[in-house]
C-alpha cells in the first residue's frame, strides 16, 4: 500500500512539475509573441511615419512658396495700408513660412478655389507674413500679439483699412480632413470683409 501511495505521490509530483513547466513555457511563448507583435507594430509605425514624411516632403516641394524671408514686412504692411485705404479693403496677414506645409496648403487651396479667390480679391489685400529661422519678423509679430505662439501656423491677422488689428484667426478651426473646409474658410473671409 505504501508503495502504491509512493508511486501516486511521485506521479502527482511529476504531473505538477510538468504542468508548471508547461505553464512557464506557455507564458514565455506568450511573452515572446507579444514582444514580436510589439516590435512588428513599432516597425510598421516607423515605416508608416517615414512614408508620411516622404509624402509630405514631395507635396511641399510641388506647392508654390509665397513667403519671402528677405522682405521688410513692416514696410510692406505700411504700403498695403495705404493701398487698402484707397481701395476700401481690409488686409489679411497669413503668418507662416515656406517650411510649413499647412501654410502652403492653405495658400494653394485659396488660389485654386475660384469662389474663395474671388471673395479675397474683392475684399482684401493679402500678405504672407514670413516667420522662419532666417527672418522671424519679431517686431511685426509683437505688434500683433505674437499670434503664432498662441495658435501655431498658419495663423491669420485681419487688419482694417487703417492697419488696425480687428481679428486673429486660428487656422485649425478651418481644417477638414487632410485639408481645409471651403465653407468654413469662406465664412471666415466673409465675416471679416469690410462693412460697406
Amino acid at each position: 500500500m505504501k508503495n502504491t501511495q509512493l508511486r501516486i505521490f511521485a506521479f502527482s509530483s511529476l504531473l505538477i512539475t510538468s504542468l508548471a513547466c508547461s505553464q512557464k513555457s506557455d507564458v514565455k511563448i506568450a511573452e515572446k509573441t507579444t514582444e514580436n507583435a510589439t516590435m512588428t507594430v513599432e516597425s510598421d509605425s516607423t515605416a508608416v511615419l517615414e512614408a508620411k514624411k516622404k509624402a509630405a516632403a514631395e507635396e511641399k516641394a510641388k506647392l508654390p512658396k509665397p513667403y519671402n524671408d528677405k522682405e521688410n514686412a513692416e514696410a510692406k504692411i505700411a504700403e498695403l495700408v495705404k493701398q487698402a485705404q484707397k481701395e476700401n479693403k481690409n488686409i489679411i496677414l497669413q503668418a507662416g513660412g515656406n517650411w510649413c506645409i499647412w501654410c502652403l496648403r492653405f495658400n494653394e487651396f485659396v488660389q485654386t478655389t475660384p469662389e474663395l479667390k474671388n471673395v479675397v480679391d474683392e475684399n482684401y489685400l493679402y500678405y504672407h507674413l514670413n516667420y522662419s529661422p532666417e527672418n522671424k519678423n519679431e517686431k511685426v509679430f509683437a505688434k500683433y500679439d505674437n499670434p503664432g505662439a498662441k495658435f501655431g501656423y498658419p495663423v491669420f491677422v485681419v487688419l482694417d483699412k487703417n492697419g488696425k488689428m480687428i481679428h486673429t484667426q486660428d487656422s485649425s478651426v478651418l481644417e477638414e480632413g487632410k485639408g481645409y473646409s471651403k465653407e468654413k474658410v469662406k465664412a471666415f473671409f466673409r465675416e471679416w470683409a469690410p462693412k460697406s
